[in-house]
């Protein structure tokens, strides 16, 4: 079995004009990676283009840079004069393309759901300074179900670089006007090209076709496709409006930034006819409302996101008691709850505060302080210790941080009703 460095190859995923990818084995961690591997043939070609190097050098500059739950993580990177080779996460259940025919098209709200992410990601990225300018169907990656994460950022433009503006770049179908004339291109370029995959996505139909190279532009600078709804009348308006928004002719009039589409992407997730769960996207949103974890960023906010178990509470729930045993920690995405201690009410809890913050520290020993009960419809998520334990140690130590201060805040407004008590 042919070895590269301290990767064992196993299989090809896949080739490329410049490189072969490889599923490949760590034989230090024990991990499979998607290896990318230069092809040492083409560099002493007479038709080499430099910009396949260039655009190789570029992802591999990113090696350890990009830590977002959904992006694919460019592990390590080595390039020699006539060798390189990058090692990136393997994700194992292929990319969009499948889900953009008829046939196999996501149901909407799964699409959605997908649509959010997406944005985080590369919302994340634009953060970095990094325009990805590639995407397409095919770098986006699938996880299993609505998990995701983009890839391939070997042609994208990374501002805190030089050097880095590589001429001749993209997929023609997924082009933005402003790409397709060879202009300056921020985050609105990748928005436009999201809006193109989720044309598909949600679709099954590209918004714009066409026999020639010459056509296809001029329709991508000149005409603006039919509603999505047109090829599937179920989607509805909302989703046209947010879809054809992204595929504004002019930059200006798209969304203003990623956080503005994400917020649109995820209302009407949750106002969704469709929607038969929790969507993650609420999950997430309900959480950037949380003033205990504002230390978190966005994908430690994500490692909650899937580790907690999310229920919708009906009102006059009961959600702990008074005395019984307990160790998980709750936090309330919305609505209200009441909290009673022998009876007389103590406090009313808003969406964004927490319950069994005691209990969750002192690992069940102490039995719960106090009753609390759903006045309204509540969305509540449940940590427990042995999940929180399983995140990264950034995030632990974030959570850790945020019930601490919870705690001294409990306690101050104890003793100003002990003080006004008095």
């Amino acid at each position: 079995m042919k070895q590269i460095g301290k990767f064992q190859l196993i299989r090809t995923l896949g080739k490329g004009a410049s490189a072969t990818v490889y599923l490949a084995l760590d034989t230090y961690s024990g991990k499979e990676v998607a290896l990318k591997v230069l092809d040492p043939e083409l560099i002493g070609s007479p038709d080499f283009d430099e910009s396949t190097i260039a655009q190789f050098l570029n992802e591999a500059s990113l090696a350890g840079k990009l830590s977002h739950p959904h992006i694919a993580g460019i592990l390590e990177a080595s390039v020699t004069e006539n060798s390189g080779y990058i090692a990136v996460e393997y994700v194992p259940g292929g990319d969009l393309s499948q889900y953009t025919r008829g046939g196999k098209l996501l149901s909407p709200e799964d699409a959605i759901q997908v649509a959010f992410k997406s944005c985080g990601a590369l919302n994340y990225a634009f953060r970095q300074g990094i325009v990805h300018r590639d995407i397409k169907p095919a770098n986006i990656l699938v996880v299993s179900g609505t998990n995701i994460k983009v890839g391939d950022f070997g042609a994208a433009y990374l501002n805190k670089a030089v050097g880095t503006q590589i001429a001749n770049i993209g997929s023609p179908y997924y082009m933005s006007p402003e790409q397709a004339a060879g202009l300056s291109l921020d985050h609105h370029s990748d928005m436009f090209s999201l809006g193109v995959v989720l044309y598909q996505l949600f679709s099954g139909q590209r918004p714009f076709e066409a026999l020639t190279m010459d056509e296809l532009v001029a329709k991508i600078l000149n005409d603006m496709p039919r509603a999505p709804s047109s090829h599937r009348p179920e989607l509805g308006g909302d989703v046209d409006r947010i879809i054809l928004q992204m595929l504004a002719k002019e930059p200006q009039e798209r969304y203003p930034s990623w956080a503005d589409l994400a917020l649109d992407i995820a209302r009407i997730g949750r106002l969704s006819v469709y929607q038969s769960s929790i969507p993650d996207s609420e999950k997430f949103e309900s959480l950037k409302t949380v003033k205990l974890l504002s230390r978190l960023d966005d994908a430690e906010l994500w490692e909650l996101v899937h580790i907690g178990k999310w229920s919708r509470v009906s009102p006059r729930t009961m959600i702990v008691r008074e005395g019984e045993p307990g160790r998980s920690l709750y936090l309330i995405g919305s609505g209200t709850a009441k909290v009673t201690k022998q009876g007389r009410l103590l406090n009313l809890l808003e969406a964004g505060e927490c319950i069994g913050e005691m209990s969750y520290v002192e690992d069940g020993r102490i039995p719960r302080q106090a009753t609390v009960e759903s006045m309204t419809g509540v969305l509540l998520a449940e940590f427990e210790k042995e999940s929180v334990e399983s995140v990264s140690l950034k995030c632990r130590y974030q959570f850790a941080l945020a019930l601490l201060h919870s705690l001294v805040e409990r306690l101050a407004m104890a003793d100003d009703r002990l003080v006004q008590g008095g």
